[in-house]
């Protein structure tokens, strides 16, 4: 049954929300009902749209509203969200206002979907970090209960906003050649180029960015465990699209590195997972790099593969020998689509499939 549906940001994430919906072939009653905060023409998945200065009225009629936003984007759902609800609307938000609201369902469509009814009105969808790390996560969780989770992110400039990627790539010719880097402060605190930064998001009293706590208190409330120990350190990286997590995750009962990685590579317990791991795929690793034992993972770059553009990739599952039961993995996911467009357009796919939209 075709849906009369509405988006709000016209952004990467925009951008990547109207490409999943081609995509998949989510079913449109009409063509998406673009608004920013101007009237403007933009071209949004190869299609060029009148997006129209978001108003009331243009509410009226939709469905289902998808919020767009980037990290640490504020007020389009909050202005709006209610808006588009009084309307007669379900409205899935990108943005982090909602995510924490203890009357707000955090949803990964892998994960707890059942937490969505028909009277849920507002769905909030996870940061793109935490949401590739419980996708991961979650499949183990359920076999040998988490214990606690360190994880270290390396994360691409996209994930910030069109304007970091415009900056890495003006930064790149003039390293290039040996002149003084320019930047804009007002995106990263330092030139990107060729650089890791510590530093995603506001620094709060405790040392820890707005990032790393979201990556806290995010997953403890998809998973269901308000207690669970975790902690991160997030880290900007000089990539445009990927973001990579370096896991490391203590069990209350015994699982190897062969039983996980048994468990990832099944899609009924782990949906959404693709795992790359195990002997080297790469003629070079013996003809050139004389390396028999070299092993294959995934990288940013894969995610740029239409096969793993909506997976989440995971390799270098190993034991963590310093722990009665640990695991350690690195995963890799595209933070515009699985991080947030497609995560979104998988929750209208999920209450189509459940008859609360439609």
């Amino acid at each position: 049954m075709a849906v009369t549906a509405g988006l709000v940001g016209v952004g990467p994430v925009g951008d990547r929300i109207v490409r999943c919906l081609k995509e998949r072939d989510f079913p449109l009653a009409e063509p998406l009902r673009v608004m920013a905060t101007r009237r403007r023409r933009e071209i949004l998945g190869d299609q060029e749209f009148e997006v129209h200065q978001t108003s009331a009225e243009l509410f009226v009629g939709l469905e289902v509203v998808f919020f767009a936003g980037r990290e640490g984007a504020k007020g389009a759902s909050i202005q709006w969200a209610q808006t588009a609800i009084d309307a007669g609307a379900y409205c899935i938000d990108n943005g982090s206002d909602f995510r924490l609201d203890p009357n707000v369902p955090l949803v990964v469509p892998e994960i707890n979907m059942e937490q969505v009814t028909a009277d849920t009105r507002l769905i909030a969808s996870p940061n793109c970090s935490t949401t590739q790390m419980v996708v991961a996560l979650a499949p183990l969780h359920q076999v040998a209960r988490i214990k606690r989770v360190v994880v270290a992110t390396y994360q691409a400039v996209s994930g910030w906003g069109q304007a970091a990627v415009e900056d890495m790539e003006r930064q790149l010719p003039q390293y290039v050649a040996g002149e003084v880097v320019d930047f804009d402060p007002s995106v990263f605190a330092k030139p990107i180029i060729l650089d890791c930064l510590p530093h995603i998001d506001r620094f709060t009293d405790s040392g820890y960015t707005k990032e790393e706590l979201k990556m806290v208190y995010e997953t403890r409330k998809i998973l269901g465990e308000p207690d669970l120990p975790i902690t991160a350190t997030a880290v900007r990286v000089p990539v445009d699209i990927g973001h990579a997590e370096a896991i490391n995750v203590e069990f209350e009962e015994e699982i190897t590195a062969d039983e996980a990685r048994e468990i990832l590579s099944d899609p009924q317990q782990a949906p959404g997972v693709v795992v790359i791991d195990g002997p080297s795929q790469d003629p070079n690793a013996v003809a050139v790099r004389d390396a028999p034992e070299e092993r294959q993972y995934p990288t940013q770059a894969d995610v740029k593969k239409d096969e793993y553009k909506d997976a989440v990739l995971v390799g270098r599952i190993r034991q963590d020998e310093t722990v009665a039961s640990g695991l350690n993995m690195w995963v890799v996911s595209d933070n515009l689509r699985k991080g947030a467009a497609t995560n979104v357009v998988q929750i209208a796919e999920e209450m189509l499939k459940r008859g609360i939209l439609g």
